[in-house]
């Protein structure tokens, strides 16, 4: 960065302190990829990762994940995007009841991570089960661990454009900046043709950030040449 504008480290700490408390979403829905980029394009999710869980082999890897399936799991602003809503784009992207495919790695899946949880769960699964005329089989289970993939998985999309990828890596020099960054998750979804340009603009103008960090974001994002 010149002169005195802030880093995007800085940048994506007042983001988040913006934010306040944040919870967790733990749930999959077939291969990963696709999730990361649907959630991450949603105002009110702040950091998406994959991963595996659901299984108890240990230290599981793309190659070898034994009973694990693929997962997503997101931290988000539930005064911005509710935990109810998480579950209807979850169901409502997805058919739950296909049959087990490679196992279980593509399966249907929610970990609660707290009680208030579990009881929204159990409320919109009915709901979406009226919609869909049939019982939801998702497994249903309390949260336990999750390990997350390795680092070609995450943020999948965006790195299919390695000339975006050298722009941002002078904001993000290493993996986990890149990885937690809100600023990537909404240009993953991007990627994958989630949002546009304009409505990315217009969710940056409305964080209750620093002008100043307003216009860096939206300059960096202007400079993005797809």
């Amino acid at each position: 960065m010149e002169g005195n504008q802030p880093e995007m480290a800085a940048i994506e700490r007042e983001i988040a302190e913006a934010h306040g408390d944040f919870e967790t979403a733990t749930f999959g829905m077939g291969c990963f990829w696709g999730p990361e980029a649907r959630f991450g394009s949603l105002p009110g999710v702040l950091r998406t990762r994959v991963g595996y869980a659901g299984g108890t082999t240990l230290n599981p890897v793309y190659r070898q994940m034994g009973d694990h399936s693929e997962t997503l799991q997101i931290d988000f602003d539930p005064a911005v995007l509710p935990y109810e809503e998480i579950l209807r784009h979850f169901w409502g992207n997805h058919y739950p009841n296909r049959d087990e495919y490679k196992g279980r790695q593509y399966i249907s899946l929610l970990r609660f991570h707290s009680v208030r949880q579990q009881e929204t769960i159990i409320r919109i699964k009915e709901e979406m089960e009226n919609r869909l005329g049939e019982k939801i089989e998702t497994e249903i289970a309390p949260y336990q661990d999750f390990t997350l993939a390795e680092e070609r998985h995450q943020k999948y999309y965006l790195k299919r454009y390695p000339r975006i990828l050298d722009q941002l890596a002078q904001h993000y020099p290493d993996a986990e900046s890149f990885q937690d960054s809100i600023f990537a998750a909404r240009l993953n979804g991007f990627a994958k043709g989630f949002g546009n340009r304009e409505k990315l603009k217009e969710e940056i103008m409305g964080w209750n950030i620093s002008e100043e960090s307003r216009r860096v974001l939206v300059e960096t994002l202007m400079a993005i040449k797809w």
